[in-house]
């Protein structure tokens, strides 16, 4: 056999079309600069040898084109069939809910380890910690209002495709997925000292009857800013080991008027559907005077706040953040349209700005104090009151 640069055929067979190109197999072979050469008589070839520069294989079999869209098509409708519904269920997809459950756990770590008696590494580690139970309680308490209130969302033109109310989760389905979800929640309060853990399960009985309160009080709002802001006590308990009531108190109170704020908002999207259905909302309850009793709502929620820093011993920036905070919450208030379903939705939204310029004075306002304070207790932290009560 003769070798011909770095490439030959030594009896494959080899088929030529009519457009006299050359198959191996189901590929097609180009070749660039070719001879073409037997290693004997024309009359009987037997051997073939092919000397090319540049030699090129292309595929000219669709059938692998094929499977691999139907394939790409295949994990597309798994997704959509069988994960999507889920992520919905839990809203997932729309983070923001997350966002607004998570701050005041961040405001409470970051009061929590002004004290100074657990090291930087402990208070982030937390702050992680709080973050996934923040994720995993906020779609624990969409799937368990969606099963409360499916009979209900497929009345609300912006509810009635929710996975349940449109029929693509059955209940037994949505009550498998609220378990897994309880039961990772779980995991992650177990990780907390004893205080926290008693702390943490008392929210349960908010959790699972908050959804029900548009069916019996004007003031759903409230409940949900009960329930909403329990992370506002939780998170400095988790750190201190109990909770300062002069700081952790007014913290609550400030964070849970907010929720009545902006949750007010949120409402006046789905009122005239609530109104036919028989629901109550702060929105249908303030009606007219939505502005008024947003205004006396954020007052309350600014002078709490204001309070809490006092008690805490926090400095000048973290007053300014209050001050920002009144400031874009107010214009939000006096520009809001309440028949506008799009600028309530766009308002609301915006909220998620107001966690972190409280998140931010807390830093700034208590970095003094922060510092002295670890200075003070550096090399005797008592990191037991951080370690988990069951499995420290």
């Amino acid at each position: 056999m003769e070798h011909c640069g770095n490439y030959r055929l030594h009896s494959i067979p080899i088929r030529r079309c009519l457009c006299q190109r050359l198959y191996l197999n189901n590929y097609r072979v180009e070749f660039k600069n070719v001879r073409v050469h037997s290693t004997q008589s024309d009359q009987h070839r037997q051997k073939v040898i092919i000397e090319t520069s540049e030699p090129k294989i292309v595929i000219d079999n669709e059938k692998l084109l094929r499977e691999k869209l139907v394939d790409e098509r295949t994990l597309q409708e798994l997704w959509k069939i069988k994960v999507d519904p889920y992520i919905k269920l839990a809203r997932w997809d729309r983070p923001i809910g997350v966002y607004l459950l998570y701050w005041p756990c961040s405001w409470a770590i970051a009061l929590g380890s002004l004290p100074g008696t657990v090291p930087l590494h402990s208070s982030l580690q937390m702050a992680g910690l709080f973050l996934i139970g923040a994720g995993l309680m906020r779609g624990a308490g969409c799937t368990i209002n969606d099963l409360w209130d499916k009979d209900v969302d497929r009345q609300v033109d912006r509810t009635k495709d929710r996975p349940l109310a449109s029929g693509l989760v059955t209940d037994k389905q949505a009550i498998a997925f609220l378990g897994a979800q309880l039961s990772l929640a779980l995991g992650v309060l177990l990780q907390l000292n004893c205080y926290s853990v008693l702390l943490g399960a008392s929210s349960m009985l908010l959790v699972i009857t908050y959804p029900l309160a548009k069916r019996f009080t004007n003031y759903p709002q409230i409940f949900l800013g009960a329930t909403f802001n329990w992370g506002a006590l939780l998170g400095y308990s988790a750190l201190q080991g109990t909770i300062d009531t002069a700081v952790c108190v007014p913290l609550y109170v400030g964070a849970l008027a907010w929720t009545v704020v902006y949750d007010t908002i949120y409402a006046h999207q789905d009122k005239e559907d609530d109104a036919r259905i028989g629901m109550k909302s702060t929105a249908l309850t303030f009606g007219a005077h939505t502005k008024p009793a947003l205004s006396a709502a954020l007052t309350a929620s600014a002078l709490s706040f204001a309070v809490a820093g006092y008690s805490a011993g926090l400095d000048a920036p973290f007053y300014l953040a209050i001050l920002a905070y009144a400031v874009h919450a107010g214009r939000q208030i006096y520009t809001l349209d309440v028949d506008n379903p799009d600028d309530c939705a766009k308002k609301f939204k915006s909220n998620s700005l107001v966690g972190l310029f409280i998140l931010l004075g807390i830093m700034g306002g208590g970095y003094r104090q922060y510092r002295e304070n670890r200075e003070k207790h550096r090399g005797t932290e008592d990191v037991s009151i951080v370690k988990s009560c069951v499995f420290g």
